[in-house]
């Protein structure tokens, strides 16, 4: 990865964290969501897509960002995880990109209200996805 790769890839993977963390402590503290007039947050953080067995789903978008920016610092480094980061880091970004769009399209097709915080960590994902495919195909040598 190459080192402007990689400030995007924490800078991505940042925002996200900071995005999920935001989402995953308001829906734990059952506090209303700032969304500053765009969308309906609170709508979307309080229907029954946002959790999965009781457990919000902007805590694994956390976690999965989190594990993503460890990745990130290993990449490339001697060891089993960092000679293995760059399929991980692809792995975990094109689940969380096909989440993502599950997400999206139930925002738009069942809930019918957008949280912005969401389309946000959905794009995050997404260039991190785009990142890691380019590693992949345009850096082969460093996977």
């Amino acid at each position: 990865m190459t080192k402007k790769m990689k400030i995007a890839a924490y800078v991505l993977a940042g925002i996200g964290l900071s995005v999920s963390v935001y989402l995953a402590w308001m829906k734990l503290s059952n506090s209303e969501i700032f969304c500053a007039g765009i969308g309906d947050c609170d709508v979307v953080n309080s229907s029954p897509y946002a959790e999965i067995g009781g457990i919000p789903i902007a805590l694994f978008g956390a976690a999965a960002y989190a594990v993503l920016l460890g990745l990130i610092a290993v990449d490339a480094k001697p060891g089993f995880l960092g000679q293995n980061a760059g399929l991980m880091i692809f792995g975990i970004t094109l689940a969380g990109t096909l989440y993502s769009a599950y997400l999206t399209y139930i925002e738009i097709a069942v809930i019918k209200a957008i949280c912005p915080y969401c389309v946000v960590s959905a794009v995050a994902m997404v260039a991190l996805f785009g990142l890691a495919v380019w590693r992949l195909v345009a850096l082969p040598e460093a996977s």
